[in-house]
């Protein structure tokens, strides 16, 4: 099918956290011209976020749990094109993301579960689905896959923004984009932990998966030993790019600690962990713009911005939705893989060469 871009695509983001599901519309040629719209979060009913959570640690993926998930993200499709009173047939394209249950590069396999063509009968809307597996068995990380929508979005913002600029997104596991001051001059690679590791510290000492506005952390105070051998991981000493697991690190050195202290002290680590990105980046960037459920933790931020000595502030202070900018992202690259463009690049990656792909379901025939 041929189509004549820009387009208007949807964007669909389940993230490690397993909360529910990110919807976004954009309207793009997959290039330059960008423009974001609605976006919307339907989430999970806790039973089905229990089975989410299950099938990552059992690396495991239940038919029942894969079309479930499947059908839940065709519900925040018809949510999100009710909200902006759009209809199916006028969406060009969804960028279905799936589900990551397993993420292991180095050993060329990732795992992203969800039924792509189910969900463009469901929807009736072609549907592009399987974004990382061509980037990972070309000997690329797979990870992170949103710097290039980072770059359009910067480029489309209506002030120019300092360079080099940091986007720095704070889920499960934390990623930086480096934006630089040259038309190709970008960066990007994991930097560690996000909010993986107290998310499980919250739900195992407080009895929900979220330390609400950074308060336990507030109470304590970060063990200095245990920070040190939280930071004495291999991953901090090898090259970009780089991606993670989201339990790619090992929490044993907190288990002395008080609920308070560990929490304090994971926070630093996240905090840390960006820090020692400095270490890979050729400038160090002139301010930080965070997004992700990170960015919602006032401690967090707060540790951010002192270790880092320059502006760091939320996405949504220049009017960009940190909700949705994932969403947004899968969108964007599902039109550039219509179009056959690339998703990573060498430097985002460490594909050999700029890389499309993607799997694509036709909602007919």
């Amino acid at each position: 099918m041929a189509h004549n871009f820009p387009i208007l695509a949807l964007g669909l983001m389940s993230g490690t956290s397993c909360d529910g599901v990110d919807a976004a519309l954009v309207a793009t040629d997959g290039r330059s011209s960008l423009r974001c719209a609605e976006t919307v979060t339907l989430a999970y009913p806790e039973d089905f976020r229990q089975r989410l959570r299950d099938a990552m640690v059992n690396r495991e993926a239940p038919p029942a749990v894969v079309e479930e998930l499947t059908r839940r993200h065709a519900d925040a499709v018809a949510e999100l094109l009710s909200r902006a009173a759009t209809q199916a047939h006028e969406v060009g394209v969804v960028g279905f993301h799936g589900q990551t249950l397993l993420h292991e590069p180095e050993k060329r396999r990732t795992w992203q579960i969800g039924d792509g063509a189910l969900l463009a009968r469901l929807t009736g809307i072609d549907t592009v689905s399987d974004f990382r597996s061509a980037d990972v068995a070309a000997g690329g990380q797979g990870a992170p896959f949103a710097p290039l929508f980072h770059r359009a979005l910067a480029e489309s913002h209506g002030k120019p923004l300092p360079r080099p600029l940091a986007v720095l997104n704070i889920g499960g596991v934390a990623n930086v984009t480096w934006i630089g001051a040259g038309e190709d001059e970008i960066i990007a690679f994991d930097t560690g932990p996000g909010n993986a590791l107290i998310d499980d510290w919250a739900l195992r000492h407080l009895g929900r998966p979220v330390d609400e506005d950074g308060r336990l952390a507030a109470a304590g105070a970060v063990d200095a030993r245990a920070l040190e051998a939280l930071l004495d991981d291999a991953y901090f000493a090898r090259p970009a790019p780089k991606s993670l697991d989201r339990d790619a690190f090992d929490p044993s050195p907190l288990e002395e600690l008080s609920p308070a202290d560990g929490a304090a002290t994971l926070v630093a680590f996240t905090a840390a962990a960006v820090v020692r990105g400095l270490e890979i980046l050729p400038e160090a960037p002139r301010a930080w713009l965070v997004t992700g459920g990170g960015r919602r933790n006032p401690m967090l931020m707060e540790a951010l911005g002192q270790r880092l000595g320059v502006p760091v502030d939320p996405v949504d202070s220049l009017g960009w939705d940190g909700d949705g900018l994932e969403a947004q992202a899968f969108a964007y690259l599902a039109v550039r893989s219509l179009a056959g463009l690339p998703l990573s690049l060498p430097t985002t990656t460490g594909v050999p060469r700029p890389l499309t792909g993607g799997r694509l379901d036709r909602a007919r025939g």
